[in-house]
């Protein structure tokens, strides 16, 4: 392996869009995954990502930098955090999120689950 390396999100490995409002752009380095996700507003990973994943509610851990837009997510033990740009957050498995107010909400993820929106058999 290689000492260095470099990807583009202009040119991501992977473009997986969410049911409706949004998508999210995956590259792997060095058996990482990292995720930059647009999410527009009305996007809410019950009614988004739910039908892609299966589960109750988001089994994925995250630990993501915001760069623009407002996120707000409420863990299933009713825990919350709003997140805002500039934001680092990190968080568990269980939980819902979406978008607060008018504006896109883009961030960058280096802890998502490799397949994190990815659909079944893909």
């Amino acid at each position: 392996m290689a000492g260095v390396e470099s990807k583009s999100f202009d040119a991501p490995d992977d473009v997986r869009p969410f049911t409706g409002n949004g998508q999210a752009q995956v590259v792997e380095l060095a058996g990482n995954t990292v995720v930059k996700a647009t999410f527009e507003p009305g996007w809410r990973w019950s009614e988004n990502v739910r039908p892609i994943a299966g589960t109750d509610s988001c089994q994925s851990p995250h630990f993501f930098y915001v760069i623009s837009g407002r996120l707000k997510v409420v863990m299933d033990d009713g825990a919350e955090v709003e997140a805002a740009p500039n934001d680092v957050v990190r968080v568990e498995p269980g939980h819902d999120a979406w978008v607060v107010g008018d504006e896109p909400c883009v961030s960058v993820d280096f802890g998502a689950s490799p397949a994190y929106a990815r659909r079944s058999g893909s």
